[in-house]
Protein backbone atom coordinates (compact mmCIF):
# COMPACT_ATOMS: atom_id res chain seq x y z
CA UNK A 1 0.00 0.00 0.00
CA UNK A 2 1.54 3.58 -0.84
CA UNK A 3 0.87 7.18 1.18
CA UNK A 4 -1.81 7.64 2.63
CA UNK A 5 -4.50 10.62 2.33
CA UNK A 6 -6.97 11.43 5.00
CA UNK A 7 -10.30 13.41 3.50
CA UNK A 8 -12.71 15.24 5.48
CA UNK A 9 -15.90 16.06 4.15
CA UNK A 10 -18.81 18.35 5.24
CA UNK A 11 -20.77 19.86 2.94
CA UNK A 12 -24.10 19.10 3.82
CA UNK A 13 -25.50 17.34 6.86
CA UNK A 14 -22.81 14.16 6.23
CA UNK A 15 -19.77 14.20 8.46
CA UNK A 16 -17.00 11.84 6.60
CA UNK A 17 -13.43 11.16 7.43
CA UNK A 18 -11.88 8.58 5.17
CA UNK A 19 -8.27 6.98 4.61
CA UNK A 20 -7.13 6.44 1.15
CA UNK A 21 -3.93 4.96 -0.42
CA UNK A 22 -2.38 6.29 -3.55
CA UNK A 23 -3.48 3.79 -5.55
CA UNK A 24 -7.15 4.46 -4.79
CA UNK A 25 -6.96 1.46 -1.94
CA UNK A 26 -10.05 2.99 0.67
CA UNK A 27 -8.29 1.84 4.12
CA UNK A 28 -11.19 3.09 6.24
CA UNK A 29 -14.37 5.41 5.77
CA UNK A 30 -16.53 6.29 8.29
CA UNK A 31 -19.60 8.80 8.02
CA UNK A 32 -21.54 10.60 11.20
CA UNK A 33 -25.37 10.85 9.58
CA UNK A 34 -27.97 13.13 10.56
CA UNK A 35 -30.98 12.15 9.27
CA UNK A 36 -33.14 11.42 12.43
CA UNK A 37 -31.88 15.45 13.10
CA UNK A 38 -33.66 16.32 10.19
CA UNK A 39 -36.37 14.22 9.53
CA UNK A 40 -38.65 16.19 11.97
CA UNK A 41 -37.72 19.17 9.61
CA UNK A 42 -38.90 17.22 6.13
CA UNK A 43 -35.42 18.81 5.02
CA UNK A 44 -31.96 19.77 5.73
CA UNK A 45 -31.86 22.62 8.58
CA UNK A 46 -28.39 24.42 7.87
CA UNK A 47 -28.01 25.70 10.63
CA UNK A 48 -28.37 22.54 13.20
CA UNK A 49 -26.43 20.57 10.08
CA UNK A 50 -22.97 22.95 11.07
CA UNK A 51 -23.54 22.48 14.98
CA UNK A 52 -23.47 18.92 14.85
CA UNK A 53 -20.78 18.56 12.46
CA UNK A 54 -18.84 20.75 15.23
CA UNK A 55 -19.32 17.84 17.34
CA UNK A 56 -18.94 15.41 15.17
CA UNK A 57 -15.95 15.77 13.00
CA UNK A 58 -13.14 15.13 15.58
CA UNK A 59 -14.71 12.26 16.53
CA UNK A 60 -15.26 11.32 13.43
CA UNK A 61 -11.45 11.54 11.96
CA UNK A 62 -10.51 10.03 15.06
CA UNK A 63 -12.22 6.56 14.57
CA UNK A 64 -11.20 6.82 10.70
CA UNK A 65 -7.37 6.98 11.73
CA UNK A 66 -8.17 4.13 14.16
CA UNK A 67 -10.02 2.10 11.63
CA UNK A 68 -7.00 2.63 9.61
CA UNK A 69 -4.59 1.58 12.36
CA UNK A 70 -2.25 4.94 11.40
CA UNK A 71 -1.61 8.62 13.32
CA UNK A 72 -1.93 12.04 11.49
CA UNK A 73 1.98 11.83 11.41
CA UNK A 74 1.61 8.99 9.24
CA UNK A 75 -0.17 10.42 6.67
CA UNK A 76 0.95 12.02 2.63
CA UNK A 77 -1.53 15.00 3.07
CA UNK A 78 -5.02 15.76 4.30
CA UNK A 79 -7.96 16.79 1.93
CA UNK A 80 -10.87 18.59 2.69
CA UNK A 81 -13.74 20.12 0.90
CA UNK A 82 -13.52 23.59 0.37
CA UNK A 83 -17.17 23.99 -1.80
CA UNK A 84 -20.03 23.79 -2.98
CA UNK A 85 -22.16 23.30 0.31
CA UNK A 86 -23.68 24.35 3.12
CA UNK A 87 -21.20 27.33 4.37
CA UNK A 88 -21.62 27.01 7.64
CA UNK A 89 -21.13 22.86 7.39
CA UNK A 90 -18.14 23.70 5.02
CA UNK A 91 -16.05 26.17 7.73
CA UNK A 92 -16.51 23.59 10.03
CA UNK A 93 -14.61 20.82 8.05
CA UNK A 94 -12.30 23.25 6.05
CA UNK A 95 -11.52 24.79 10.13
CA UNK A 96 -11.03 21.03 11.62
CA UNK A 97 -8.72 19.71 8.40
CA UNK A 98 -6.73 23.59 8.96
CA UNK A 99 -5.80 22.48 12.46
CA UNK A 100 -4.77 19.06 11.96
CA UNK A 101 -2.74 20.04 8.61
CA UNK A 102 -0.68 22.37 11.26
CA UNK A 103 -0.71 20.05 14.46
CA UNK A 104 0.79 17.32 12.15
CA UNK A 105 2.57 19.38 10.12
CA UNK A 106 1.17 17.68 7.13
CA UNK A 107 0.32 19.51 3.59
CA UNK A 108 -3.61 20.26 2.92
CA UNK A 109 -5.37 19.99 -0.16
CA UNK A 110 -9.26 21.78 -0.99
CA UNK A 111 -11.21 19.99 -2.58
CA UNK A 112 -14.22 20.90 -4.83
CA UNK A 113 -17.07 18.47 -3.99
CA UNK A 114 -18.07 18.15 -7.52
CA UNK A 115 -14.84 17.08 -8.43
CA UNK A 116 -15.01 14.34 -5.41
CA UNK A 117 -18.43 12.80 -6.85
CA UNK A 118 -16.51 12.35 -10.35
CA UNK A 119 -13.75 10.72 -8.41
CA UNK A 120 -16.11 8.56 -6.97
CA UNK A 121 -16.62 6.43 -10.17
CA UNK A 122 -12.69 5.34 -10.00
CA UNK A 123 -13.88 3.76 -6.88
CA UNK A 124 -15.85 1.21 -7.83
CA UNK A 125 -15.36 -2.30 -10.03
CA UNK A 126 -14.98 -0.48 -13.25
CA UNK A 127 -11.70 1.35 -14.30
CA UNK A 128 -12.70 4.29 -16.01
CA UNK A 129 -11.29 5.15 -19.64
CA UNK A 130 -10.87 8.88 -20.28
CA UNK A 131 -12.15 11.09 -22.17
CA UNK A 132 -15.65 9.96 -20.35
CA UNK A 133 -18.92 11.52 -19.94
CA UNK A 134 -19.83 12.03 -16.32
CA UNK A 135 -23.38 12.46 -15.20
CA UNK A 136 -23.27 14.05 -12.01
CA UNK A 137 -27.00 13.56 -10.40
CA UNK A 138 -27.66 14.78 -6.48
CA UNK A 139 -29.64 16.81 -4.10
CA UNK A 140 -27.94 19.24 -5.02
CA UNK A 141 -26.47 18.90 -8.48
CA UNK A 142 -27.58 17.46 -11.97
CA UNK A 143 -25.04 18.35 -14.70
CA UNK A 144 -23.46 16.69 -17.70
CA UNK A 145 -19.62 16.85 -18.21
CA UNK A 146 -16.63 15.87 -20.57
CA UNK A 147 -13.97 14.49 -18.11
CA UNK A 148 -10.39 14.46 -20.48
CA UNK A 149 -8.84 13.65 -17.55
CA UNK A 150 -8.87 13.66 -13.80
CA UNK A 151 -9.17 17.59 -13.50
CA UNK A 152 -9.62 18.48 -17.15
CA UNK A 153 -13.54 19.14 -17.43
CA UNK A 154 -16.07 20.33 -19.70
CA UNK A 155 -19.52 21.34 -18.76
CA UNK A 156 -21.86 20.45 -21.64
CA UNK A 157 -25.69 20.87 -19.57
CA UNK A 158 -26.57 21.68 -16.17
CA UNK A 159 -30.45 21.95 -15.11
CA UNK A 160 -32.03 25.21 -15.25
CA UNK A 161 -33.72 25.17 -11.49
CA UNK A 162 -34.30 21.95 -9.40
CA UNK A 163 -31.66 19.07 -9.33
CA UNK A 164 -33.30 15.20 -9.70
CA UNK A 165 -32.46 15.25 -6.39
CA UNK A 166 -33.68 18.39 -4.99
CA UNK A 167 -37.19 16.84 -7.53
CA UNK A 168 -37.59 13.85 -5.58
CA UNK A 169 -37.25 15.47 -2.08
CA UNK A 170 -40.16 17.52 -2.80
CA UNK A 171 -42.34 15.09 -4.59
CA UNK A 172 -41.55 12.89 -1.41
CA UNK A 173 -42.59 15.80 1.03
CA UNK A 174 -45.97 16.14 -1.27
CA UNK A 175 -46.52 12.96 -0.54
CA UNK A 176 -46.09 12.68 3.08
CA UNK A 177 -43.37 9.92 2.41
CA UNK A 178 -40.42 11.69 4.59
CA UNK A 179 -37.04 12.46 3.59
CA UNK A 180 -34.44 11.79 2.18
CA UNK A 181 -37.05 10.81 -0.64
CA UNK A 182 -35.46 9.36 -3.36
CA UNK A 183 -35.29 5.87 -2.11
CA UNK A 184 -38.98 5.89 -0.72
CA UNK A 185 -39.84 6.49 -3.94
CA UNK A 186 -38.40 4.38 -5.81
CA UNK A 187 -39.24 1.61 -3.89
CA UNK A 188 -42.69 2.31 -4.78
CA UNK A 189 -42.33 3.25 -7.83
CA UNK A 190 -41.07 -0.31 -8.13
CA UNK A 191 -44.93 -1.56 -7.05
CA UNK A 192 -46.48 0.89 -9.03
CA UNK A 193 -47.37 1.53 -12.91
CA UNK A 194 -46.20 4.31 -15.08
CA UNK A 195 -49.92 5.33 -16.49
CA UNK A 196 -50.22 9.17 -15.03
CA UNK A 197 -48.75 10.70 -17.93
CA UNK A 198 -46.08 13.37 -16.48
CA UNK A 199 -44.32 15.60 -19.13
CA UNK A 200 -40.89 15.00 -19.75
CA UNK A 201 -39.40 18.07 -19.76
CA UNK A 202 -37.24 19.66 -22.27
CA UNK A 203 -36.89 15.90 -23.39
CA UNK A 204 -35.83 16.73 -26.82
CA UNK A 205 -33.85 20.27 -26.13
CA UNK A 206 -29.95 20.27 -25.69
CA UNK A 207 -28.36 18.89 -22.85
CA UNK A 208 -29.45 20.99 -20.11
CA UNK A 209 -32.16 19.85 -17.83
CA UNK A 210 -35.19 21.17 -16.14
CA UNK A 211 -37.00 19.61 -13.50
CA UNK A 212 -39.20 22.10 -11.96
CA UNK A 213 -42.22 21.71 -14.57
CA UNK A 214 -42.28 17.74 -13.40
CA UNK A 215 -42.60 18.82 -9.90
CA UNK A 216 -45.46 20.86 -10.52
CA UNK A 217 -47.06 18.30 -12.62
CA UNK A 218 -47.33 15.92 -9.79
CA UNK A 219 -48.08 18.39 -7.40
CA UNK A 220 -51.25 19.86 -9.77
CA UNK A 221 -52.33 16.28 -10.04
CA UNK A 222 -52.18 15.16 -6.69
CA UNK A 223 -53.84 17.97 -5.13
CA UNK A 224 -56.59 17.81 -7.85
CA UNK A 225 -56.76 13.63 -7.35
CA UNK A 226 -56.01 12.94 -4.00
CA UNK A 227 -57.19 9.11 -4.16
CA UNK A 228 -54.53 8.49 -6.71
CA UNK A 229 -52.55 5.05 -5.67
CA UNK A 230 -49.21 6.80 -4.41
CA UNK A 231 -47.47 4.00 -5.98
CA UNK A 232 -49.02 4.75 -9.64
CA UNK A 233 -47.72 8.59 -8.97
CA UNK A 234 -43.78 7.66 -7.95
CA UNK A 235 -43.81 5.34 -10.51
CA UNK A 236 -45.00 7.79 -13.40
CA UNK A 237 -42.48 10.39 -11.62
CA UNK A 238 -39.43 8.03 -11.45
CA UNK A 239 -39.88 7.02 -15.17
CA UNK A 240 -40.24 10.86 -16.55
CA UNK A 241 -36.99 11.87 -14.40
CA UNK A 242 -35.50 8.45 -15.95
CA UNK A 243 -36.73 9.17 -19.74
CA UNK A 244 -35.07 12.39 -19.83
CA UNK A 245 -31.57 11.63 -18.13
CA UNK A 246 -31.73 8.49 -20.39
CA UNK A 247 -32.04 10.89 -23.48
CA UNK A 248 -29.32 13.48 -22.40
CA UNK A 249 -27.31 10.94 -22.20
CA UNK A 250 -28.07 9.15 -25.28
CA UNK A 251 -27.77 12.86 -26.77
CA UNK A 252 -24.27 13.33 -25.26
CA UNK A 253 -22.69 9.99 -26.57
CA UNK A 254 -23.40 11.11 -30.02
CA UNK A 255 -20.23 13.29 -29.73
CA UNK A 256 -17.30 11.34 -30.75
CA UNK A 257 -14.66 10.13 -28.60
CA UNK A 258 -15.75 9.12 -24.64
CA UNK A 259 -14.32 5.91 -24.06
CA UNK A 260 -16.63 5.57 -20.54
CA UNK A 261 -19.76 7.16 -19.18
CA UNK A 262 -19.50 7.49 -15.18
CA UNK A 263 -23.18 8.21 -13.41
CA UNK A 264 -22.11 9.96 -9.93
CA UNK A 265 -24.23 11.11 -7.28
CA UNK A 266 -26.93 10.46 -4.70
CA UNK A 267 -29.58 9.58 -7.15
CA UNK A 268 -26.49 7.24 -8.53
CA UNK A 269 -27.74 4.56 -6.23
CA UNK A 270 -31.42 4.39 -7.40
CA UNK A 271 -31.79 1.21 -8.62
CA UNK A 272 -34.24 1.97 -11.18
CA UNK A 273 -31.18 4.39 -12.93
CA UNK A 274 -28.81 1.58 -12.68
CA UNK A 275 -31.32 -0.76 -14.53
CA UNK A 276 -32.13 2.14 -17.11
CA UNK A 277 -28.33 2.25 -17.57
CA UNK A 278 -28.10 -1.12 -19.06
CA UNK A 279 -29.85 -0.43 -21.66
CA UNK A 280 -27.26 2.38 -22.76
CA UNK A 281 -24.49 0.11 -21.95
CA UNK A 282 -26.12 -2.29 -24.29
CA UNK A 283 -27.31 0.49 -27.26
CA UNK A 284 -24.26 2.21 -27.40
CA UNK A 285 -21.67 -0.47 -26.27
CA UNK A 286 -19.75 1.78 -23.61
CA UNK A 287 -18.31 0.96 -20.39
CA UNK A 288 -20.76 1.93 -17.77
CA UNK A 289 -18.87 3.00 -14.58
CA UNK A 290 -20.86 3.67 -11.34
CA UNK A 291 -19.67 4.30 -7.78
CA UNK A 292 -20.39 1.46 -5.37
CA UNK A 293 -24.13 2.20 -3.92
CA UNK A 294 -22.58 3.29 -0.18
CA UNK A 295 -20.01 5.85 -1.83
CA UNK A 296 -22.83 7.35 -4.28
CA UNK A 297 -23.90 9.77 -1.51
CA UNK A 298 -21.37 12.53 -0.03
CA UNK A 299 -18.74 10.48 1.96
CA UNK A 300 -14.86 11.56 2.65
CA UNK A 301 -13.43 8.57 0.32
CA UNK A 302 -14.35 10.29 -2.89
CA UNK A 303 -12.46 13.90 -1.71
CA UNK A 304 -9.72 11.55 -0.83
CA UNK A 305 -9.53 9.50 -4.16
CA UNK A 306 -9.99 13.66 -6.01
CA UNK A 307 -7.20 14.88 -3.94
CA UNK A 308 -4.45 12.19 -5.19
CA UNK A 309 -3.99 13.38 -9.41
CA UNK A 310 -4.93 17.36 -7.59
CA UNK A 311 -1.88 17.25 -5.06
CA UNK A 312 0.47 15.36 -8.01
CA UNK A 313 -0.69 18.35 -10.28
CA UNK A 314 -0.71 21.37 -8.52
CA UNK A 315 0.79 20.49 -5.22
CA UNK A 316 -0.83 21.17 -1.64
CA UNK A 317 -2.77 24.47 -1.20
CA UNK A 318 -1.89 27.65 1.25
CA UNK A 319 -3.92 27.61 4.76
CA UNK A 320 -5.30 30.98 3.89
CA UNK A 321 -7.90 29.32 1.44
CA UNK A 322 -11.31 29.82 1.95
CA UNK A 323 -14.54 27.86 1.92
CA UNK A 324 -16.77 28.35 -0.89
CA UNK A 325 -21.02 27.67 -0.87
CA UNK A 326 -20.82 28.79 -4.59
CA UNK A 327 -18.05 26.85 -5.91
CA UNK A 328 -17.99 25.60 -9.50
CA UNK A 329 -17.10 22.82 -11.78
CA UNK A 330 -13.54 24.21 -13.28
CA UNK A 331 -13.81 23.98 -16.54
CA UNK A 332 -10.31 23.31 -18.58
CA UNK A 333 -8.40 21.00 -21.03
CA UNK A 334 -10.11 18.85 -24.37
CA UNK A 335 -12.01 18.18 -25.23
CA UNK A 336 -13.42 14.15 -26.96
CA UNK A 337 -12.68 14.59 -30.70
CA UNK A 338 -11.50 17.81 -30.97
CA UNK A 339 -10.67 21.23 -29.58
CA UNK A 340 -12.21 22.51 -26.55
CA UNK A 341 -15.21 24.82 -27.15
CA UNK A 342 -15.67 28.59 -25.97
CA UNK A 343 -16.35 28.81 -22.58
CA UNK A 344 -20.05 28.32 -21.52
CA UNK A 345 -20.68 26.84 -24.96
CA UNK A 346 -23.51 24.01 -24.78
Amino acid sequence: MSGLILGIETSCDDTGAAVVSEDLEIVSNVVARQLEVHARYGGIVPEIASRVHVSEVMPTVARALAEAGVRGEDLAALAVTRGPGLIGSLLVGVSAAKALALAWDRPLVGVNHLEGHLASASLGAETVAYPCLVLLVSGGHTLLAEVAAPGAYRVLGATRDDSVGEAYDKVARLLGLGFPGGPVIDRLALQGTDRLGFPRPMLHEGLDFSFSGLKSAVVNLVRREAELPVEDVAASFAAAVMDVLLAKLDRALQRPGFRSLAVVGGVAASPILRQRLEEIRQRRGIQVCLPPIALATDNAAMIAAAAWPQLRRDGANALDFGADAGLTLPEAGPTPGGAAPAPGAR
